[in-house]
C-alpha cells in the first residue's frame, strides 16, 4: 500500500508548551484514519502541520511522497483541507466561492461549471447557494467548504471535525463521500470527537492525549491492547486518554 500521508517524529511547541510530542504515523492510499482525543490533545495542531499552515518544531511530514519542506507546492496540490471552522468569503455567494477555489487550484475551465453543478446537487444546496455567505449557518458553510474541497479531486484529505452543524441526512451523505473517496485510492485523516463516525468509517484509529499517540490500530487491535478488554470505542477512548494523563 502506497503512503498518502507520513509523519516522522513530528513535534510542535508553543513556548514551553509541547502540543505535539514525537508522533510517527503512516496512512496508506485508500485508508480512512480517525484521530481521536480530548480538547487540547494536539489533533488540530497535527492537521495544521500536515496542511503546511504551521511549521513543526521537529520531525518530517510528507503528502503523496512529497516532503513539505522540500516540495511544498507539489505536496499541497495533492491536498484537500477542511478546517474545524469553515471559512468562506462573506461577500461571495457559495457558487462564487466554489468557482474561486477551483481557479485557485488551477482546475480547467472546461467542465468546471458542470462539476460545480454536480456538487451543488449532491449537497442539496440549490436553495441558498446563490446567497451571500454572510447569511449562512454553520452547517451551510460546512457543506460549501466540503463541496469546494472535492472540486480539484485531491489524493489526500485532512478533515477537522467534519460533522459539526450538519443535519442527519447530510451526515449520512458525508460518510458516503468519505468512503467513496477511499475506494478511489485517496487517503483521509479525520480528526473528530464523534466516536460513532470513527467507528463507522475509519479503517484505523489513533487516540491522542497530551500530544502523544496513546493507542493506534484497528478497533479490534485496540480491544486487544485494552487492559480491561473493552469492546466499544467509547470505553477504549476513556481508558487510553485517562491512562495517558496519569
Amino acid at each position: 500500500m502506497s503512503r498518502g500521508i507520513e509523519l516522522k517524529n513530528l513535534s510542535k511547541s508553543f513556548g514551553a508548551k509541547l502540543a505535539v510530542d514525537d508522533i510517527s504515523l503512516s496512512i496508506g492510499s485508500g485508508e480512512i484514519f480517525g484521530l481521536l482525543g480530548p480538547n487540547g490533545a494536539g489533533k488540530t495542531t497535527t492537521l495544521k502541520m500536515l496542511a503546511g499552515i504551521l511549521q513543526p518544531s521537529g520531525g518530517a511530514r510528507s503528502i503523496c511522497g512529497f516532503d513539505l519542506e522540500q516540495s511544498p507546492t507539489q505536496a499541497k496540490q495533492c491536498l484537500g483541507f477542511i478546517p474545524d471552522d469553515p471559512f468562506i468569503y462573506e461577500k461571495l455567494s457559495g457558487r462564487e466561492f466554489l468557482r474561486l477555489v477551483a481557479r485557485l487550484y488551477g482546475c480547467p475551465d472546461k467542465g468546471l461549471e458542470l462539476r460545480v453543478e454536480e456538487l451543488i446537487d449532491r449537497f442539496e444546496t440549490q436553495e441558498w447557494i446563490d446567497r451571500r455567505a454572510e447569511s449562512y449557518s454553520h452547517g451551510m458553510r460546512q457543506k460549501t467548504v466540503l463541496a469546494a474541497t472535492l472540486l480539484h479531486q485531491p489524493k489526500v484529505y485532512l478533515i477537522d471535525e467534519p460533522l459539526v452543524g450538519l443535519d442527519p441526512a447530510s451526515i449520512i451523505l458525508v460518510k458516503q463521500i468519505f468512503q467513496e473517496e477511499a475506494k478511489k485510492g485517496c487517503s483521509l485523516l479525520i480528526s473528530t470527537h464523534t466516536l460513532s463516525l470513527a467507528e463507522s468509517v475509519c479503517h484505523r484509529i489513533g487516540i491522542i492525549a497530551n500530544g502523544r499517540l496513546a493507542a493506534l490500530g484497528t478497533l479490534e487491535e485496540l480491544m486487544e491492547l485494552s487492559q480491561h478488554r473493552h469492546q466499544d470505542l467509547e470505553s477504549l477512548y476513556l481508558e487510553f486518554t485517562r491512562s495517558n494523563e496519569q
